[in-house]
C-alpha cells in the first residue's frame, strides 16, 4: 500500500498523541456511541439476522476459496459487455493504469466517488504528480481533501472534525478549489451541506471522466455495484463520458442472488438505514449507455491485488478479506474510539486496519507490526461484524507472526533464558528459591528498555517460598 500515510510512527506513539488532543476524543465519542446505538436498533428489527449474518460470511468464504474462477468470470462479462478489465498486481500498476488512461482521454480533471482502494494506492497523489486533478465529491472525502487531511474512519472519513471546523475549512479554502464559500456561510449542517453542493456541481457538469471503486462485482453478468448516500456517487457514474473503477478482487460475489444478502447486511450495519439510499448498478456500457444514451461511452475496471493474494494464502488471516467496509467494528471499538483513526498509519483503521493492513503491507514496518496489538481483545468486534471476521483470532495470529521475526535483543535473551530454565527443572527451582530470598530487592518497575512494559502495570511480587517446597513441606 502507499498513499498519504507512509513515515507514520508505530501505534503506541501515534495513539499517545491522540489520546491528548480532548477535542479529538470528543468528537469520537460522540460520533461513534451515535452510530453503534442507531446500528443496534436497526439490526434488532430483523428476526433473521444471524442467519444473513451466517449467509454473507459462507458465500464470501466460498468466493474466495474458488476467487481464480469467479475473477476470470467476472473479466469474460465485463468484455461481453463493452467494457475493459485490466490487472494491477500492486499500487504502482494500478495508478500508472488509470493515469495512462486519463492521458488517453486529453483531460486534466477527474471526479472521483468515494473509494477506499484508490486512497489504499494513493491515487489521488498519484495523478497529481502526473497533471491530473482529481476531486472528491464526497461530502466527507471532501472535507478531508479541502483541510488537507487524512480520513480517520470508514464510513465517515471526517469524523475526527466537528461542525465549526468544517465551516472553517470550507470558509478558507473553497476558493483555492474552484467555487468559494458563501461569506456568511455558518455551521449549520444544512448550510454546510449546501456549500458543498454548489462548489461541487459545475465539477459534476465539467468533468468527462470520472473514477469509482465498487462495494460488490456480480462475476455472473460483470455488474458492478456502488452504495452511498448522497447522490454524488450517481453524478459521477452518469454524467461524464469516461468511467475508471478501481476495484480491490475480493469485492466480487458469484451471483446476483449472494447480491441480495449484502444488500441487507450493508445498509444496517453501516449507516444503520434499512435499505441504502442510493444503490448504483451497472453493466459494462449496458444498452441505453454510450455516445447516443446516457451515461459513459467508455467503461475501464481495474482489478487490484496489491497484497491480496498474500493475505488469501493465510488460512486464518484470509477472513479478513470477507470485510464489506461496513465500519460496525470502528464504532464499537474502545482502542479507536480513544485513538481515533490516524493512530493507525492506513486508510483501513480500528480493528479491521489492525488485521488488514498488515497483510496488505506485509509486517515489514514497526506501524505494520504494531497493529495487531492495538486491541484489548475483547471482542466487540467480532460480535458486530456481519459478515462474521474474528478479528480477534486474526490479531492473535498476526502477533504469532510478528513475535517470530524477533523482538529486542534483550527480549529475546530472556526467552532463551526463560527456555533454558523449563528444560531444566533443577535450575528453575534453584531460580525460584532464589528470587522468592531476594524478593524484598526486586523493583516495582523494570528498567531501561523493559519500563515501556511496567508503565502501565505492576511486576507481580514473588512468593516468599516456591510451590513446590510449600507442597513437599505440607504434603509429604
Amino acid at each position: 500500500m502507499t498513499g498519504t500515510f507512509l513515515g507514520m510512527p508505530a501505534f503506541p506513539q501515534a495513539a499517545a498523541a491522540a489520546l491528548r488532543d480532548g477535542r479529538l476524543r470528543a468528537n469520537l465519542r460522540h460520533a461513534t456511541h451515535t452510530i453503534r446505538d442507531k446500528r443496534a436498533r436497526a439490526v434488532a428489527e430483523l428476526d433473521d439476522w444471524a442467519e444473513l449474518r451466517a449467509a454473507g460470511k459462507a458465500i464470501k468464504d466460498h468466493t474466495l476459496r474458488h476467487l481464480d474462477r469467479y475473477l476470470v468470470q467476472l473479466e469474460e462479462a465485463v468484455a461481453a459487455a463493452g467494457g475493459a478489465v485490466h490487472w494491477a498486481a500492486d499500487a504502482e500498476e494500478a495508478n500508472r493504469i488509470v493515469a495512462d488512461l486519463v492521458h488517453a482521454t486529453g483531460e486534466t480533471e477527474v471526479v472521483k466517488v468515494k473509494s477506499m482502494a484508490t486512497q489504499e494506492i494513493g491515487l489521488n497523489e498519484a495523478l497529481a504528480a502526473e497533471g491530473i486533478t482529481a476531486y472528491e465529491t464526497d461530502l466527507a472525502e471532501l472535507i478531508v481533501q479541502l483541510g488537507d487531511d487524512r480520513p480517520s474512519h470508514i464510513l465517515v472519513p471526517a469524523i475526527h472534525r466537528n461542525r465549526a471546523e468544517i465551516r472553517e475549512i470550507f470558509a478558507e479554502r473553497m476558493a483555492a478549489w474552484g467555487r468559494p464559500a458563501p461569506a456568511d456561510l455558518t455551521d449549520s449542517p444544512a448550510e454546510l451541506a449546501e456549500a458543498a453542493r454548489l462548489h461541487l456541481r459545475e465539477k459534476f457538469l465539467r468533468a468527462r471522466v470520472a473514477v469509482s471503486g465498487a462495494n460488490f462485482m456480480v462475476a455472473e453478468t460483470g455488474t458492478l455495484v456502488v452504495v452511498e448516500s448522497e447522490g454524488n456517487g450517481r453524478m459521477c457514474l452518469t454524467l461524464p463520458r469516461t468511467l475508471i473503477s478501481v476495484v480491490g478482487i475480493e469485492k466480487v460475489v458469484p451471483t446476483w442472488r449472494d447480491l441480495e444478502v449484502f444488500l441487507q447486511l450493508l445498509p444496517r450495519s453501516s449507516t444503520a438505514e434499512r435499505m441504502n439510499p442510493y444503490t448504483s448498478l451497472w453493466t459494462g456500457l449496458g444498452p441505453s449507455k454510450g455516445a447516443d444514451g446516457d451515461g459513459p461511452s467508455a467503461f475501464h475496471l481495474v482489478l487490484l491485488d496489491n497484497g491480496r493474494t498474500a493475505a488469501l494464502a493465510d488460512q486464518v488471516g484470509r477472513q479478513a478479506l470477507r470485510c464489506i467496509r461496513c465500519s460496525a467494528c470502528l464504532n464499537v471499538c474502545p482502542v479507536y474510539e480513544r485513538a481515533g483513526g490516524h493512530a493507525y498509519g492506513s486508510v483501513y483503521p480500528g480493528p479491521i486496519g489492525a488485521i488488514l493492513t498488515p497483510q496488505l503491507r506485509g509486517i515489514t514496518s514497526p506501524v505494520d507490526a504494531s497493529l495487531p496489538y492495538a486491541s484489548s481483545l475483547c471482542g466487540a468486534c467480532y460480535e458486530v461484524c456481519p459478515v462474521a471476521i474474528d478479528i480477534p483470532e486474526v490479531l492473535v495470529h498476526l502477533r504469532e507472526r510478528v513475535a517470530e521475526q524477533g523482538g529486542h535483543p534483550l527480549e529475546r535473551a530472556a526467552i532463551a533464558a526463560a527456555g533454558y530454565l523449563f528444560d531444566h527443572p533443577a535450575a528453575l527451582a534453584a531460580a525460584e528459591r532464589l528470587a522468592g530470598r531476594t524478593r524484598a530487592l526486586h523493583p516495582r518497575r523494570l528498567p531501561g528498555p523493559g519500563r515501556a512494559w511496567t508503565d502501565t502495570r505492576d511486576l507481580p511480587q514473588v512468593p516468599a517460598e516456591p510451590f513446590r517446597d510449600w507442597w513437599r513441606r505440607n504434603r509429604s
